[in-house]
């Protein structure tokens, strides 16, 4: 029997969320590929999806994008990234119902792992390296970031973030970044003690990113958390500057007047992998995923694992998902 992970309405996570069983698919169609999965990541925007599902299935909705796994069986015409084969090792991104046992997938969605990259770092090797890769194009389009300009971001002690940060200082490109606790900004020091931090636990933040940015203008922002935080950032911004906002963590809305924008000529951008795999050409997409191994190969220090868990303590799994405070994804062993 397969085993997996579905929901029939929206809600909390924990409540809504269930396991089933259901018959083994016998063979991968036309091209498709058979995976056994061996570890999934819990992320926090798979979550938000589930509470945020409209009304009430007609069919469970199969849950979660992202697992790695071992190739157990390859469809006839699949179009093969280098390196999949049976037997090997691969990551499967974006796959509806990728939280399961087994999958059988797209064969374009599956790319292979590098042997020197354990389970635990390939079960998160795609989808936060992909946003990375999505948010470091936004910065680069503007005209003065790695020259004069410098960028702000915030949930700095996010997956993301931390891969963010990694980057920025593989091209040497200015970044502060911003953490909701001196706690939380102590820890993101020792990992990378040459790039500031600052902590909106004191109400004076917003004055010490200017002092950290050294005269230097904010020219880009990004922020995975909206409401207050954000109209914050968009009066550090300097005229003509981008603020990327990928993330909906918090519940209030993002409040602005017409005069900030006007006067400021700012930039609102939203970005979401969704949306990435909807406008990106294939050429693109092969492109940045090869962008996204290499990131997850040079920075898998920073793609840590908070907890691990097996499919009959999903609860615990989803619960610790969004625990604050939490460093790294939550992982399932199926």
């Amino acid at each position: 029997m397969n085993r997996r992970v579905v929901y029939a309405r929206g809600g909390l996570p924990a409540d809504v969320l269930t396991v089933i069983e259901e018959p083994e698919s016998a063979a991968p169609g036309h091209g498709q590929v058979l995976i056994r999965t061996t570890a999934f990541s819990v992320h926090p925007g798979d979550l938000q999806a589930v509470e945020a599902y409209p009304g009430k299935a007609a069919q469970p909705v199969p849950a979660g994008l992202e697992a790695t796994g071992v190739v157990e069986a390859i469809g006839r015409g699949a179009s093969l990234a280098p390196g999949v084969k049976v037997g090997g090792r691969v990551t499967v991104f974006p796959q509806p119902g990728a939280w399961s046992q087994w999958i059988v997938a797209d064969a374009e969605a599956v790319v292979a792992v590098p042997d020197e990259l354990s389970d635990e770092v390939a079960a998160q090797m795609l989808a936060n390296p992909l946003t990375t890769v999505m948010l470091r194009r936004e910065a680069q389009e503007h005209l003065a970031f790695g020259y004069d300009g410098l960028v702000v971001q915030t949930a700095a002690g996010s997956s993301v973030g931390r891969l963010v940060t990694g980057v920025c200082r593989f091209h040497n490109l200015a970044l502060v970044n911003v953490v909701r606790s001196d706690r939380g900004a102590a820890e993101l020091r020792k990992r990378f003690p040459d790039v500031p931090v600052v902590s909106t636990e004191h109400s004076g933040w917003a004055e010490e990113v200017r002092k950290a940015a050294g005269g230097r203008p904010v020219s880009v922002a990004f922020d995975p958390i909206g409401g207050k935080l954000t109209e914050a950032l968009l009066d550090l911004l300097t005229p003509g500057g981008k603020l990327v906002s990928y993330g909906q963590i918090a519940e209030e809305v993002i409040s602005v007047h017409a005069s900030t924008l006007l006067n400021k000529s700012l930039t609102l951008r939203g970005k979401s992998i969704g949306r990435w795999l909807s406008e990106a050409s294939a050429e693109r997409r092969a492109s940045d995923v090869a962008t996204a191994k290499q990131i997850a190969l040079g920075l898998k220090d920073q793609l840590e694992v908070a907890a691990t868990y097996g499919l009959g303590e999903l609860a615990n799994a989803v619960e610790h998902a969004v625990r604050p405070g939490k460093v790294g994804l939550v992982l399932v062993r199926p």
